[in-house]
């Protein structure tokens, strides 16, 4: 069943309606969206990049009467935010960006309502490793698919789990494990992770290992270690070993605050659509920006158009690319040391979104909910028409860290062979996996020149040495995108940056005197 809400529908049900914003700079709420009021004369800011982060900065700063300049390298906005609806039929539709977001990301919600999008109610429960609400309320939940044993988690069975347990894991369950070993990190976060002042301090002793020596230190035995990091929580940077224990937690502090959890209705991407309808004279497509040059008089931008080399001034500017494209591009004078090491370290995890299209939702018509939590390459599977109209489907593989560089070294045609092999893995007595396979689509975010990676990732240490470089400004050039958020990989930290960067600029703006810029403009 699809669950719409409209607009009065959702600011009355929606937990958003009564949120607390806790050190958000920019007055943004739910009720009535107030724009940034200018207290100087209009100023000039290129904004590099049409992903949320861009997008919201952009609108932000022209509600408040700025001359902004948009320059997006790609011939659509959204960045990293994409619906693939080709090569499907029926109208079906693959979010291969973000899926869905819970009710306590009030950036995210507040721009859905401001323009008027429609959403799905999917009531989502991850932490839990059992899918979503509906599929356990009609007896599927979600699979585990653990040393070629095939597991059905559903709160209502004793689960016979192929690993060792303790007898106590055993008595806890999955979800009672997750409670007992997991949450005590998140409770060590009282002070608010999202606010703008938020410090390591003595979480950093969290930072300094990975995520398993963290599930380790708790008390959590080999095989429960193996369990709560199968599919999911393994798509951190290279894998739960890899990762630091503190940018996980502080991003499951965040997840866990959702009551309910949505989708928009149509594709995520029409979010950043409705930005660009209300920004297209601004946007300047097809624009990869090549050299920024800034002094304290203003910045100029060399970019890319039609094989040809322009320039731009400007008296402020927006960066909201990702660091591992910023890399790319050359700076004048360089950034401080501090910032020049962030932006070449700061990793960016592999993913791999393989999605399959199906004549029919086997899976429904055999109680399953279509959700699976492997440790197979494929890692994890998941219907991305969970809500959608029809009788064909969608089951999308979700497979991050070395084995989605492993798909990179596939033909597309191999990684569809590869997937189908995979789900029969998982699906033995299943022969509708190839009866019924109508054709298939990948996105690895390797491959994309202006992502170069899903999202940024922090190795153990690498927080507390990079992070106090990330968000802040370097002169008149200011920073966004969920890499500078407390919301890494979420649309929620994109936009808050977005917010967050346009209230610093208009700040800036108001304390910097109206003067002629010495910069030529093209």
């Amino acid at each position: 069943m699809t669950h719409l809400l409209d607009r009065r529908d959702f600011v009355k049900c929606s937990a958003f309606a009564g949120a607390v914003f806790c050190g958000v700079p920019l007055d943004v709420r739910p009720d009535s969206h107030k724009p940034l009021v200018p207290k100087s004369a209009p100023k000039k800011v290129i904004v590099v990049g049409a992903g949320l982060a861009g997008l919201s900065a952009a609108f932000e700063l022209t509600q408040a009467g700025h001359d902004v300049t948009i320059l997006e390298a790609q011939r659509r906005p959204g960045g990293r935010v994409l619906t693939l609806r080709e090569p499907f039929s029926d109208g079906l539709y693959a979010d291969v960006g973000p899926i869905h977001f819970p009710d306590s990301h009030e950036f995210t919600l507040n721009y859905v309502t401001l323009f008027d999008l429609p959403l799905q109610l999917e009531n989502w429960i991850p932490q839990r490793g059992l899918g979503s609400l509906q599929e356990v309320e009609q007896g599927g939940g979600s699979l585990f698919h653990i040393r070629g044993k095939r597991v059905q988690n559903r709160p209502d069975l004793e689960i016979d789990w192929p690993v060792s347990l303790t007898s106590e894991e055993k008595e806890l369950g999955f979800q009672g494990m997750w409670w007992n070993y997991v949450k005590p990190g998140w409770d060590a976060m009282a002070a608010n992770p999202a606010a703008p002042n938020w410090r390591l301090g003595s979480l950093q002793e969290f930072d300094e290992m990975s995520y398993v020596q963290f599930l380790r230190s708790q008390g959590a035995s080999p095989g429960a270690i193996t369990l709560l990091t199968t599919g999911w929580n393994g798509l951190w940077g290279d894998g739960p070993e890899t990762v630091s224990a503190l940018a996980v937690l502080r991003d499951k502090a965040h997840e866990w605050k959702g009551n309910n959890w949505f989708a928009i209705e149509g594709g995520n991407d029409l979010l950043p659509k409705a930005f660009a309808v209300r920004l297209s004279e601004k946007i300047r497509y097809g624009t990869p920006v090549v050299r920024i040059e800034h002094d304290a008089q203003g910045v100029r931008c060399i970019f890319l158009q039609a094989g040809m080399h322009h320039a731009l001034s400007a008296d402020y500017l927006i960066c909201a690319i990702p660091f591992s494209v910023l890399r790319d591009v050359e700076i004048s004078p360089p950034f401080s040391p501090g910032k020049q090491k962030a932006i070449k370290e700061l990793p960016y995890f592999s993913v791999a979104r393989v999605s399959m299209q199906y004549r029919k939702r086997f899976w429904l018509e055999r109680g399953l909910g279509g959700d699976a939590r492997t440790d197979l390459p494929i890692q994890t599977l998941r219907p991305a028409t969970r809500f959608q109209l029809g009788a064909r489907g969608i089951l999308q593989s979700y497979t991050g860290g070395p084995d989605a560089r492993r798909l990179m070294e596939l033909s597309e045609s191999e990684r569809i062979r590869f997937t189908l092999k995979q789900m029969q893995e998982i699906f033995p007595e299943v022969p509708e996996i190839r009866e019924d396979f109508k054709g298939g689509i990948s996105k690895l975010w390797d491959e994309d020149p202006w992502a170069r990676g899903a999202s940024s990732w922090y190795k153990p240490g690498q927080m507390s040495e990079l992070w106090p470089h990330i968000p802040g400004p370097e002169g008149r050039v200011h920073f966004a995108g969920d890499h500078t958020s407390a919301w890494i990989r979420w649309q929620q930290g994109a936009l808050e940056s977005g917010n967050r960067t346009a209230a610093r600029d208009q700040r800036s703006l108001m304390k910097t005197a109206a003067a002629n810029s010495s910069w030529g403009s093209c």
